[in-house]
Formats: structure tokens, C-alpha cells, sequence
């Protein structure tokens, strides 16, 4: 009797416990920063059982990895990035549709980008583009701060702005598809061939930029405005700047990989990823884009995006596949090829 009511007891706690074994496993490829990666698998994993493999890839090598494994996915999930290859990616059909129970209670931005692909990916955050500068290596070069596109035209800064490579960082595309919707396609590429003399590097990574200005290895920033706050915290002299002839910005998304091998579990992870307390997550990583539920408290870094003068930003003609390509190889043949 007393063997028996011990392996009864041993049979319930195995029952109990969030055995991940059990419970299963998600591939996630995160394109939002490392802290931010980190953060969210291991609070989903101890909040789940579920157990999470992250990868973080800046949104076009995402996108490319996402392509390239077509007919043997990986992965399962794909956080954050750039809304722009989100679309194309449910556009190639390398994504697949999920209503999540939440869906409704986002802003309705995020419910557009769903709406868009047609429910093939959801908007997690928000955030405008803008500039990044180190505000000691400006003074040493006595330059006010950047406060329009054109003064990053100033022949003081050569060889002193960083911007992301449009082939790897939907950082960088959003600046290019901003800039075509501003002046016009012919305009900004003119524009472009100018701000390349003043460019010192193209990372592959958006965020790779605003760290370098930010620890004094280039002045300026072409960035999201959202990625200054956390460098400025940690103690670097970096502050952040939006331009006044209007700016575009991203809708940050969230996907589920078309032929997904843990499907259930990635559908739980976007579920909980929705939620104000996952989205919390993002602020506690010491970044700073508004987040998509309308109940998640927005930190007090969060930039208003209210009193920052937003183009109407065509999401549906800049989140074709054909369009990222014509404009990326435009961008290759024009400007990338071109020495400093």
C-alpha cells in the first residue's frame, strides 16, 4: 500500500511540473535587440515549460534566412523587425495566417498590419525613424545637432554618418522608402548619392549605427529613435533627433513560419507575445518602442510619436517583395557600389 501511494504521489508531481520535454519547443528567429531576445525566451520558457531556441538576425537577413529554408523550415516564429519584410514574407507565402485571441485588443495600427497580410503577421511596436547623434563630437566639430535630412548634407560630417546596408537591416530600407516618399524616387536617390560622401560605414545591422554614435565612432545616426534611450542610460553622450520635413516609421511584427514543426507552441508564443505583460518585456530590456496593446503601460522613454511629424507611410506599396527588390538593387547600382 505504501509503494503504491508513493508512485501515485511521484505520478502527480510528473503530471504537475512544467516539464518542457512535454510541453515542447519553439525555433524563434528575433529581430529586435539581443537583450530584448534574451528577455522574452527565458520568461516565456519559465512561464510555458515551453522551450525556446533564439537566434537574433537583424529583419532582411531574417527575411533571407526565412526564404532560403522554404521547403525544410526551421524555425517557427519570427519577432520583431521592420514591418516591411514581415509583409513580403506573407506575400512570398513563407508565413501563415493566425488570428491570435487578442488581436482585438491592440491599437489599430497593429490590427491594419495584420489586416494587410491577411492575418500573416501582427504588429508588436511602433517607432519613428530619425537620427542618433554624440553630442561631444559634435561640439568638438562645433555643429548644432541634425535637425532636418539636409544637415546631414553638411560637408563638416564627412566621413562622420553611419546608416544600416538596405540589403541586411530593414532599418535602412525604411530610410529609403521614407526618403522616396518625400521627395520622390529620383530626388532621393540624388539625395542618397550625396549622404554617401558623408558616410563612413553601412553595418549590417540597424542598431549597428546608433551604437557607433553613440560610443564616438561616428557622430550621426541614421536610426529608429527608440534605440537612442537605452545608449543614453547606460551613460554615453547620445541623444536623438527627428527630422522637420517628415519622417516614416516602422510597425515592428510578429509571424508565424509557414510549415512551422511546433505550430501549437507557436501559436501560444504569439498569443502570449501580445499581452501587456509580455510587451512590458520590452521596456525592462531598456527598449523603448510603443508597444501594440493598448493595456500595456507605455515607459516613460517610449518617444511620442504623436508630436513627431510622420509621413503617411504606404505600407502595402513599400511591403512588396518586387518593390524592396527594384529599390535595394536601384539602391546596390547607385550607391553601395560607389567608393568613399
Amino acid at each position: 500500500m505504501t509503494t503504491r501511494i508513493v508512485l501515485l504521489a511521484l505520478l502527480a508531481v510528473a503530471l504537475a511540473a512544467p516539464d518542457a520535454a512535454a510541453q515542447g519547443s519553439i525555433n524563434v528567429i528575433c529581430s529586435v535587440q539581443q537583450e530584448w531576445c534574451t528577455l522574452i525566451a527565458a520568461t516565456f520558457q519559465k512561464e510555458t515549460g515551453i522551450r525556446v531556441a533564439i537566434t537574433q538576425k537583424g529583419s532582411g537577413e531574417a527575411l533571407a534566412q526565412v526564404a532560403a529554408e522554404k521547403t525544410n523550415p526551421k524555425l517557427d516564429v519570427w519577432f520583431g523587425g521592420t514591418g516591411d519584410p514581415h509583409l513580403q514574407a506573407a506575400e512570398q507565402d513563407l508565413t501563415q495566417p493566425y488570428k491570435s485571441k487578442h488581436l482585438a485588443e491592440l491599437h489599430p495600427w497593429a490590427q491594419r498590419q495584420a489586416e494587410m497580410s491577411g492575418h500573416k503577421t501582427v504588429g508588436i511596436y511602433a517607432g519613428a525613424l530619425g537620427f542618433g547623434y554624440n553630442t561631444e563630437l559634435l561640439a568638438k566639430k562645433k555643429l548644432p545637432a541634425p535637425a532636418c535630412w539636409k544637415d546631414l548634407l553638411r560637408p563638416e560630417l564627412r566621413d562622420d554618418i553611419q546608416m544600416a546596408n538596405p540589403n541586411s537591416s530593414g532599418t535602412a530600407y525604411t530610410a529609403i522608402a521614407t526618403l522616396v516618399q518625400l521627395m520622390g524616387e529620383d530626388q532621393a536617390f540624388a539625395y542618397l548619392k550625396d549622404l554617401h560622401k558623408n558616410i563612413s560605414a553601412y553595418p549590417k545591422s540597424g542598431v549597428g549605427p546608433v551604437k557607433a554614435a553613440a560610443r564616438g565612432e561616428t557622430a550621426v545616426s541614421v536610426s529608429f529613435i527608440h534605440d537612442v534611450p537605452g545608449e543614453a542610460l547606460a551613460g554615453f553622450p547620445v541623444k536623438s533627433a527627428t527630422p522637420c520635413e517628415g519622417t516614416g516609421y516602422e510597425i515592428g511584427s510578429l509571424s508565424i513560419v509557414k510549415g512551422a514543426r511546433n505550430l501549437k507552441d507557436a501559436k501560444t508564443f504569439v498569443d502570449w507575445a501580445l499581452t501587456p505583460s509580455a510587451q512590458k518585456l520590452g521596456a525592462e530590456a531598456k527598449q523603448y518602442q510603443l508597444p501594440s496593446h493598448k493595456a500595456t503601460p507605455v515607459h516613460a522613454l517610449v518617444p511620442d510619436l504623436s508630436k513627431i511629424k510622420l509621413i503617411e507611410y504606404d505600407f502595402v506599396k513599400y511591403g512588396k517583395s518586387a518593390e524592396r527588390r527594384r529599390l535595394i538593387g536601384r539602391w546596390d547600382r547607385e550607391i553601395g557600389s560607389q567608393p568613399r
